[in-house]
């Protein structure tokens, strides 16, 4: 395919900007090549379903009234419903949603669950807006993509910037407009309001899992070894915490502030609290101060970039000194800086594969909805930790058959998987 029209079918179109979106597409690209897919395929696979913006007004506190952008979009629905989180962030914009969007999609496909890809949000900085003004907000960004979501269309759930309360507002929102209770239109929620065990941390402790698998498969211990985690949103704290349960020692922690370094280790239930009352995580008495970058290139066994894309890139990747990294985050590694990486003797466990914990334990809560039948903790747990597993075997073999890096593998999978179902259902009419 020519360089300048990496699409056939489509006129000629400036690269995207955004360097989440070029990491995706770049990712595909590699998998779609090494599958030797045809032209046909390759751009039904690259390019998203359907996309919707929405500019809608709200009413803030003060009377005035504010209009704000959000996105919904489908990457593929092939292999079932779409399915994939809803950002609110200050820089969320379309080419991030359809890299999210994308990732979704191998994501759902590397751990075998029946999902299609899918991504929203809103360009908005929610720490800005009151309480009141989140939730109208929320309600009416969820009422102007209405015409996407729904149990068996699009189940969307919590991502940056985004929580069980604002999935709450939603399923409630989705249920009035049709006058009965709808548990199945978003995961992540409070139990109360049919959220499942065990989801708040499921992202964290699927990065756990194949952290402790990696380790094993390269031949070293996860009991003692040092790790770095760069984001202490939900992925990392909760990460970081089940990787303490597995014997780690956590030396290093950041937040979009900056970060904390102490080589004997880290309390980090006192940082969260620290963090909690200060606002940030900098300043806790008992490490030094570091910042994001300087995180990255830290003497430590493991690291876990949970933050946001475009972490690891070709200035930041040549000082890194970790043996593994696992990616917390989605797309926190450039191209770029894969291959310094792979150069360097890194392995890196991709993020289609690691944080896909979360996406598992919302497919058990979309089932356990759908059914009115509810699982305890070590169900979830034991269920996550089987699928987890399980793919992480998978990708390792096929790393070890085709002698190329993890990342590789899990995408050669997840493309392949979905071009076999494409072509077994056909191409409808």
């Amino acid at each position: 395919m020519s360089e300048d029209n990496p699409t056939p079918g489509l006129a000629a179109s400036a690269p995207p900007s955004n360097i989440a979106y070029r990491t995706a597409l770049a990712q595909f690209d590699e998998a779609a090549e090494r599958l030797g897919l045809d032209d046909g395929m390759r751009t039904l696979l690259r390019l998203p379903k359907r996309e919707l913006t929405v500019n809608f007004p709200v009413k803030m506190d003060d009377g005035t009234i504010r209009t704000f952008t959000g996105y919904r979009i489908h990457h593929n629905v092939t292999r079932g419903p779409a399915k994939g989180g809803l950002r609110y962030h200050p820089d969320v914009n379309l080419d991030e949603v359809r890299a999210l969007a994308m990732w979704m999609t191998w994501k759902c496909g590397v751990v075998n669950i029946p999902y299609g890809g899918a991504k929203g949000g809103v360009t908005v900085d929610p720490k800005a807006l009151s309480r009141a003004e989140l939730e109208r907000m929320t309600r009416r960004y969820a009422t102007e993509i209405s015409i996407f979501i729904g149990p068996e269309h699009d189940i969307p759930a919590p991502d940056i910037g985004t929580d069980d309360q604002v999935m709450a507002w939603i399923m409630d929102t989705i249920s009035m407009h049709r006058g009965f209770s709808v548990p199945g239109v978003v995961t992540g929620k409070p139990i109360s309001a049919g959220g499942t065990q065990g989801r708040t941390e499921a992202t964290g402790r699927g990065v756990s899992i194949t952290t402790g698998e990696a380790m094993r498969w390269m031949g070293g211990q996860i009991e003692g070894a040092k790790v770095a985690v760069q984001g202490l949103g939900n992925v990392g704290y909760h990460g970081a915490c089940c990787l303490q349960e597995l014997g780690c020692n956590i030396v290093a922690v950041s937040d979009s502030s900056g970060g904390l370094y102490n080589p004997n280790g880290l309390d980090l239930n006192a940082i969260m609290e620290f963090s909690k009352e200060a606002g940030n995580c900098t300043g806790w008495p008992e490490a030094d101060s570091i910042t994001n970058t300087e995180l990255l290139a830290l003497p430590v066994d493991i690291l876990v970039p949970a933050a946001i894309e475009g972490q690891l890139t070709e200035k930041t990747a040549p000082h890194v000194k970790a043996r593994l990294v696992v990616e917390g985050a989605n797309g926190p590694t450039t191209p770029e800086a894969d291959a310094i990486l792979e150069e360097k003797g890194i392995t890196v466990v991709p993020d289609i594969l690691a944080n896909a914990g979360g996406v598992v334990v919302s497919y058990f809560e979309w089932v356990q909805d759908l059914q009115f039948y509810f699982w305890d903790l070590p169900e979830v747990h034991r269920n996550l930790e089987r699928i987890m597993t399980r793919a992480f075997s998978e990708v390792a073999s096929v790393s070890e058959r085709q002698k190329v890096g993890l990342r590789s593998a899990a995408m050669q999978l997840a493309v392949a998987q979905l071009a076999e179902t494409v072509s077994v259902r056909g191409i409808y009419p």
